[in-house]
């Protein structure tokens, strides 16, 4: 197995667990949030819940699998540990497009659009689904 560039932190099952619940909490307030629609800002806000399910989901999937999770400054770091998961390529693409909406969302001065959000939504569920999957067998 090749040795990352970045940090890692050793987990397993249990604290897959624990971040698999915590990636489902996110995902279910950012789909609360994502029906307010007469408030602008609660695409953003949704689509940050959203970035914040699928982090926590690929947690889940890599403690889960490799046995180990990324601790470094950078998220896109996850993508490459989750991508190393039998069927994780396409999980690792999910998140990489989902933390491409996480600046603006958390931290942007415009609000996203509702297909922006609504496709944020989809990459989150999909990362949560996998994680669960995952955990399950």
């Amino acid at each position: 197995m090749p040795r990352e560039r970045f940090r890692t932190q050793a987990c397993g099952r249990a604290e897959a667990r624990t971040r698999l619940a915590q990636a489902k909490k996110f995902l279910e307030v950012a789909e609360l949030v994502a029906t307010e629609r007469e408030i602008d800002e609660s695409a953003s806000v949704a689509a940050a819940l959203a970035v914040l399910a699928g982090i926590a989901a690929a947690d889940a999937s890599s403690c889960t699998a490799l046995g180990r999770r990324s601790r470094s400054q950078g998220h896109r770091d996850a993508t490459a540990l989750v991508g190393q998961i039998a069927g994780g390529t396409e999980m690792a693409t999910a998140l990489g497009r989902l933390l491409d909406v996480k600046d603006t969302a958390q931290y942007g001065l415009i609000n996203l659009s509702g297909q922006q959000l609504s496709a944020a939504l989809r990459r989150a569920r999909r990362l949560v689904e996998f994680a669960d999957a995952l955990l399950r067998h």
